[in-house]
């Protein structure tokens, strides 16, 4: 009986010697798969960077000196970590390409002049851009975004700015206007419902597309656009025009059309220095009618322009001019009776 129990006590302990042993042996094998399979996915991901970054390079052009990454309609939703290794680029051209973020490693491209990323679905500007101090031009219209942020200010070089038909942008930072060498904005087919006090603190703005927003008056500080020479404001709600409007000495283009005006102020007929207006569309209380023009296609497009402001302006003067006498004639005759 006790042999019999000494046996079964041995067995007991080879047994369990033998699992402990072939669970170690599993645990190694487990271990090593585990490695091999991390270094077949490192090996993946190095030989996808490259195989990317070859295709990303194939994409780059040479025009006017400039290294330029133009990529269209292609399917690049995001970009690669491995496009730094591009960093040397002086110009994006991306469009179409369903693109849906800003890298926040765009911060890295010193080197960056134009930075075009129209026509894709991007929502949001990351703070990292305010470090692209040599940046000159910034062309986001048709995308999805929904404010500007502060940083952008920091990007002194700057000289153009689109970003029309976000659809949802309101408002600009204040701080925009430190940037002293932007001279172009479109802001065309937003939310804005104002000019941005940044608009008007800009030393050197000369153009801005403002139409199809929602701006239902304009500032009476306008004049301190003192630089514009082009305002389009086409398709608004603006119902009338301030006077000092008229303070614009270098405003050369002026489109109202699609808009709430009732009138053209009187002070108009002084900007001799415009060369185009328009008028169009308006609910303008004064019919005019404009003298005969041989020329079908300059009266065509005067109809609502330079000429028919001033007829218009006169017009006006002379219906006022009318009004008063005929109140002053009333109070005569009452004041004789």
């Amino acid at each position: 009986m006790t042999e019999t129990a000494l046996c079964a006590g041995t067995f007991t302990a080879v047994k369990m010697l033998w699992e402990v042993r072939i669970q170690k042996i599993n645990e190694e094998l487990q271990k090593e798969k585990e490695f091999r399979q991390r270094a077949v996915g490192r090996f993946a991901v190095v030989w996808e960077e490259r195989v990317t970054l070859a295709k990303l390079k194939k994409k780059v052009i040479s025009e006017d000196g400039r290294a330029i990454l133009k990529i269209e309609e292609e399917e690049w939703k995001t970009l690669p970590s491995c496009l730094l290794k591009l960093n040397h680029l002086q110009e994006w051209q991306l469009h179409r390409i369903s693109l849906m973020k800003i890298p926040e490693f765009i911060g890295k491209f010193q080197s960056l002049i134009v930075l075009d990323l129209s026509r894709n679905s991007i929502e949001k500007l990351p703070k990292e851009i305010g470090q692209l101090t040599n940046l000159q031009e910034l062309l986001l219209s048709y995308n999805k975004i929904k404010s500007v942020p502060n940083e952008l200010s920091n990007c002194v070089s700057l000289e153009r700015l689109d970003l029309a038909v976000n659809r949802d942008i309101c408002d600009l930072p204040l701080q925009l206007s430190n940037l002293k060498k932007l001279y172009h904005i479109d802001l065309c087919m937003n939310q804005f419902t104002t000019i941005p006090s940044a608009l008007l603190n800009m030393p050197s703005l000369e153009w801005l597309d403002m139409g199809s927003n929602k701006l239902q008056q304009l500032p009476d500080t306008i004049d301190r656009m003192e630089n514009l020479h082009t305002l389009w404001l086409q398709r608004n709600e603006i119902t009338c025009v301030p006077e000092t409007i008229s303070n614009m000495k270098n405003l050369t283009t002026l489109v109202l059309t699609s808009n709430k005006l009732q009138n053209i102020p009187v002070c108009m007929q002084h900007m001799t220095d415009l060369r185009f207006v328009n008028f169009r569309d308006n609910p303008l209380e004064l019919q005019v009618t404009l003298p005969p023009c041989e020329n079908t296609e300059e009266e065509e497009r005067e109809l609502f322009g330079i000429e028919f402001m001033h007829i218009y302006i006169q017009e006006s003067l002379r219906r006022a001019e009318n009004l008063e006498d005929s109140t002053s004639d009333t109070i005569n005759n009452e004041e004789k009776i």
